[in-house]
């Protein structure tokens, strides 16, 4: 089978762990008979370095017209980067917004799985650990706070900034029956964070979310405000299955669960919509002060490849094959300085990608 591949490496990090994640997505092709066809395009500060703007339309074009969108990272040093002396939408994390919103991706999927081999890299203690934790965080995409109404004016010589949140039962659906689908297939329970002892939005998004329940009654449903989830990730992560949650909150919520993996480097990503179109990405960013170092940990983005096969390709069976790659690698003991412990192998970024690719 053919696949046509939009890539972009991005900045900092990013062209080193695409470099592997496309390394590993090669060897599939090779082994299951499938070819992928890539086309890079430019978004993030080198597209503003080149074009002016974080995402031109013509890159916003061979994105739509391509089965899939790999993403390594866009970014850079917020506080000391041209690239944030301009305007919010010409910064290059702008460009990550028009894209998910001109796609139509709505329904943000982050798994956070702790490996057996990376439980000493945890910075939670034994008895919290347990048997280990296996959740998604199914976060909402394109509404929000992020996408609301903003401006900063000048009131009676005081500045003042306001950022508009809002929701409409429409946004809130769909992205809560993607849950329970989800939630169909794991263990059949879904926790939805808001704020809704506060916030009008959470008050809605708590009403829509019970309504969809109906639908789906083999799955326990349960409401939690969202400061008692972060403390929840961090005292019983072994609860949660699926959670549900907004745009703002599951982005706080999503680099939290990250870190009681063991390490950023190890989540996974996938933005998907109503159609077989995703955009995949690792849920770190973009990290400028390692960048050309080749110590980046790619792992991350070589799953987020195995998502793509998964959900837009439905290519379960090489999804599967990646995934218990990166498996046989940690087993072996091999290990990037991210989630590097006493005992174990250090290697590159190139040599984990390599290693993987070889596992496959």
């Amino acid at each position: 089978m053919n696949f046509n591949i939009a890539v972009i490496a991005g900045d900092g990090i990013g062209p080193e762990i695409v470099r592997e994640a496309r390394k590993v997505l090669e060897t599939i092709g090779i082994k299951f008979g499938h070819t992928f066809n890539y086309t890079d395009i430019l978004m993030g500060g080198c597209s503003i370095d080149a074009y002016g703007v974080p995402l031109s339309d013509e890159a916003l074009a061979i994105a739509k017209a391509s089965d899939s969108v790999l993403l390594g990272a866009v970014g850079g040093n917020v506080g000391n980067s041209k690239w944030y002396d301009v305007a919010p939408n010409l910064r290059p994390e702008a460009g990550l917004l028009k894209i998910r919103k001109e796609l139509e991706l709505f329904a943000n999927i982050r798994p956070a799985y702790l490996y057996d081999e990376l439980k000493d890299a945890c910075p939670l203690k034994n008895e919290i650990i347990g048997e280990g934790f296996d959740m998604v965080i199914m976060r909402e995409l394109t509404g929000g706070l992020y996408f609301g109404e903003r401006h900063t004016e000048k009131v009676d010589g005081v500045w003042k900034a306001t950022d508009i949140l809002t929701y409409d039962e429409n946004e809130i659906r769909r992205i809560a029956i993607k849950a329970f689908e989800i939630a169909m297939k794991r263990n059949k329970r879904v926790i939805s964070v808001d704020k809704a002892n506060v916030l009008d939005s959470s008050r809605l998004w708590r009403k829509v979310v019970k309504e969809v329940s109906i639908d789906y009654p083999e799955v326990t449903l349960a409401d939690m405000l969202v400061d008692n989830c972060a403390m929840q990730l961090v005292m019983n992560p072994g609860q949660f299955d699926v959670i549900l949650t907004e745009n703002m909150f599951g982005d706080i919520l999503s680099d939290e669960a990250s870190m009681v993996t063991g390490s950023i480097g190890m989540l996974s990503s996938a933005s998907l919509g109503k159609t077989k179109l995703g955009l995949y990405e690792p849920s770190h960013g973009s990290a400028p002060d390692i960048a050309g170092k080749n110590i980046a940990n790619p792992i991350a983005t070589i799953l987020s490849a195995a998502m793509m096969l998964r959900y837009s390709f439905d290519l379960d069976k090489e999804a599967d094959a990646v995934e218990a790659a990166v498996k046989q690698v940690l087993k072996e003991d091999y290990r990037t300085g991210d989630i590097m412990s006493e005992g174990m192998k250090k290697v590159s970024t190139t040599q984990m990608g390599d290693l993987v690719a070889e596992r496959v």
